[in-house]
Formats: structure tokens, C-alpha cells, sequence
């Protein structure tokens, strides 16, 4: 179970990354990197949901949509500080 939680964590981190990368460059008008980091992120987000909802009991579920949403904080922060060219 610990080691579905860091990958589960990380894939938040990942998910949120992307989006936040997303955003950024749709406002510099990079539309291919925008459609390719929009494709991964719905990608990353229904297989991760679908897994927690699909083997998870409801007490595991919980913990572990705890711990992707904290890799998604984790990910909006990382993407945050990273800076991308024009």
C-alpha cells in the first residue's frame, strides 16, 4: 500500500505539473505544447481516478485521494517555479 501512495503522490505531482504548464503556455499562445500537456493531463487524471475508485476500498480510497491531492499541491508548486522560454 505505501508504495501505490508515492506513486499515487507522484502522479499528482505529475498531473498538476502539466496543468500548470498548461495554463502558461496557452497564455504564450504555444498551442501544440498547450494541446500536448491538456492531452497528458486528462491522460494522467482518468487513470489515476479510475484506479482509486475502481480497487480501493472506502477507507483506502480517502487516504489515497489525500495523498494525490497533496502531490497535486506538490506539482502546482514545482510548475510555478519553473520558467519557460518564448
Amino acid at each position: 500500500m505505501t508504495l501505490q501512495l508515492i506513486a499515487y503522490f507522484f502522479a499528482g505531482v505529475l498531473q498538476d505539473f502539466l496543468f500548470t504548464l498548461n495554463i502558461k503556455y496557452v497564455a504564450v499562445n504555444r498551442i501544440i505544447l498547450a494541446m500536448l500537456t491538456s492531452f497528458l493531463i486528462t491522460m494522467v487524471n482518468l487513470v489515476v481516478l479510475y484506479n482509486i475508485l475502481a480497487t480501493m476500498d472506502s477507507q483506502r480510497s480517502i487516504t489515497t485521494m489525500i495523498v494525490y491531492a497533496a502531490g497535486i499541491a506538490v506539482g502546482t508548486l514545482l510548475a510555478m517555479k519553473f520558467k519557460i522560454g518564448k
